[in-house]
């Protein structure tokens, strides 16, 4: 099934569900609305009625079903029975000639739509448009400046719906609808033979793109046609259809939705299909997918709650055992977009059912696993992301990296390369080693090493760690714990400094250790006198044997000249676990000397 095959699937389940519809009907649309005109029946304003809403920090328009709104760029073209105060009343905070032309092409459209209308709300708003001039609006007390290019609806004086509600509106809307398609032909997505439309609903709500709506589907210019078709006759879909996936799309996409999510420069969207297990099941199978996928911040609770449940589909228990109300065979579509300048980019679809969807993401929370844990509530993956960025700012995650790192997610393949050498280069760049960059890293090699044996390859076996493990032979990881402990000598011996042996070596130390690490090796002989000079023999000697049993686990008494990316990761995930060791440890009466010497490191937060 293709995209917008499910997408107007969707929007027929939500058409069909009961009052009050989710979705407008065929020919209407969802738009903020802020004020409405109330009018006497001879077409007099007699009242505005604000329709803000005051629930967040600042009053937002309402979202109302009102005819579908025109695609304008540059043009000017009015909307039908609603639109901004330019065109309404003529009037705006901006100035010139263009403010008058809208007005006029409001009036041009309604008078030849209303010319024959008997219905007393249409001929209420006839008779508005006939005597309305723009200097009215500073005259009449009821307007302000504030509602200046907000966008209005009309309502009849006595009645609580809108006139654009009223049956009446309804048919002529309708009218106009068929009256406006190009043409017949074979639709793509229904396969039925249908008006073809030339335009597709704008899509509005993906971060980054622009906010008047961007299209999915479009052709603007002659190297994208053929055979002479023009715009959306290049890929034939019928208006209903267009329609369907668009309002869909967009019902999606809401400011309050809880089938959206953002991952890296991805605005994602999922929703089940109700089909073969009903509406309830569904519901349960999108709840279950929000909770596993962007688990709640803050509520320490649901977070335990959703740590449980990914622990116990990591271990192989199916997803119905977990959450009840799931049926496992329920279907599921996760889209992801980006914006392109006026279009849409799809950076994944992934569709799949929801038990298998649940045992991947499973596994990625096995994946990335590690030990002491670094959060308190499960990582989503948009807080992986910010890993990767520049000063943690979601515009500086690299471009891609989202969309490839959520189809391994979904698909239960490889982690995206750049991944691995992204933590890799912003740990150099920061000089700053967390646990969800080590995480990462171990995700990373845990995964690989498990699909390679999977697949029967000749491959070394080998355990990425979850905790920290003394006999460990590989010399990446060994020399990763050797220098955690190298940096905790310099700290037990001078206290703080303005840059650690962190700060200034770590990316040479796990890239080219046969470089560093004697020169490193060589300044911890004075880092050791200074400690047995403020704390005695004991702490010094524990250092001087915690350095000489990782030296004697290394196979070659020799430094390796260079270390490969995975092994970069390796060395990071020793020094991890050695360092947190060091300051977290509360067994022995080292720990309590190297927690007196100030060996304390930041505490990594959930």
């Amino acid at each position: 099934m293709t995209i917008l095959q499910a997408l107007d699937g969707y929007y027929r389940r939500l058409a069909d569900q009961d009052e009050p519809p989710k979705v407008p009907p065929f020919g209407y649309s969802r738009e903020k609305i802020s004020y409405a005109l109330v009018l006497l029946p001879e077409g007099e304003v007699t009242d505005l009625h604000c329709l803000l809403e005051n629930s967040g920090k600042k009053p937002l328009p309402k979202l109302l079903a009102v005819p579908q709104a025109v695609k304008r760029t540059s043009g000017i073209k009015s909307n039908f029975l609603w639109d901004k105060t330019s065109y309404v009343l003529g009037v705006s905070r901006r100035v010139g000639e263009r403010v008058a032309q809208e007005h006029a092409a409001f009036r041009e459209t309604h008078e030849t739509a209303l010319a024959d209308a008997k219905d007393e709300g249409l001929v209420a708003l006839r008779g508005f448009i006939s005597q309305w001039t723009p200097e009215r609006f500073e005259a009449l007390r009821l307007f302000s400046p504030d509602m200046l290019d907000t966008n209005l609806v009309f309502r009849l004086d006595g009645e609580r719906g809108y006139i654009h509600e009223r049956p009446a509106a309804r048919d002529l809307v309708a009218s106009r609808e068929t009256e406006a398609a190009d043409q017949s032909g074979f639709c793509l997505v229904t396969g039925d033979t249908a008006p073809i439309a030339r335009l597709h609903t704008p899509i509005k709500g993906v971060q980054g793109a622009q906010t008047s709506g961007a299209t999915l589907v479009s052709f603007n210019l002659e190297a994208f046609e053929s055979f002479g078709k023009s715009q959306g006759n290049n890929a034939p879909v019928s208006e209903h259809a267009a329609f369907g996936y668009g309002t869909a799309l967009n019902a999606l996409l809401e400011r309050d939705s809880r089938n959206r999510l953002r991952i890296g420069d991805a605005t994602t969207v999922f929703w089940a299909e109700a089909d073969g297990v009903g509406e309830d099941a569904a519901r349960a199978a999108e709840d279950a997918f929000a909770m596993l996928a962007d688990p709640p911040p803050t509520n320490e609770q649901e977070a335990r709650k959703v740590a449980d449940v990914l622990e116990n589909i990591a271990t192989g228990r199916p997803i119905e055992e977990c959450v009840p109300e799931v049926r496992p065979e329920t279907r599921f579509y996760v889209l992801g977009l980006a914006p392109n300048a006026a279009r849409l980019s799809v950076r994944f679809w992934h569709r799949d059912d929801i038990g298998r969807l649940a045992k991947r993401i499973g596994q990625h929370w096995h994946d990335l696993r590690i030990e002491p844990q670094p959060w308190k509530t499960p990582p989503a993956v948009w807080r992986l992301l910010y890993e990767t960025a520049s000063q943690r700012k979601a515009e500086n995650i690299p471009p891609l990296l989202g969309g490839a790192l959520m189809r391994a997610i979904l698909t239960g393949n490889r982690y995206p390369r750049s991944l691995l050498a992204t933590i890799v280069m912003r740990i150099r760049a920061d000089h700053e080693v967390n646990g969800l960059r080590a995480a990462l890293c171990k995700a990373y090699l845990a995964r690989d090493v498990r699909l390679a044996h999977e697949a029967r390859l000749d491959f070394k076996k080998e355990d990425v760690l979850m905790a920290l493990n003394r006999d460990e032979p590989n010399p990446a990881y060994r020399l990763g714990r050797l220098f955690a402990v190298l940096e905790g000598a310099q700290r037990a011996g001078l206290g703080n400094v303005n840059a650690t042996i962190r700060d200034r070596y770590f990316g040479a130390a796990s890239a080219a250790p046969g470089a560093a690490f004697p020169m490193l090796i060589r300044n911890a002989k004075n880092h050791l006198k200074a400690i047995r000079g403020k704390h005695g023999h004991g702490l010094a000697n524990w250092f001087e044997k915690e350095i000489g049993s990782i030296l004697d686990g290394l196979a070659d008494t020799s430094f390796p000249r260079i270390l490969s990316l995975d092994d970069q990761g390796r060395f990071t995930i020793g020094y991890y676990q050695q360092r947190e060791s060091l300051h977290r440890g509360r067994s022995d009466d080292t720990s309590a000397a190297l927690r007196d010497a100030d060996l304390e490191d930041h505490e990594e937060e959930g």
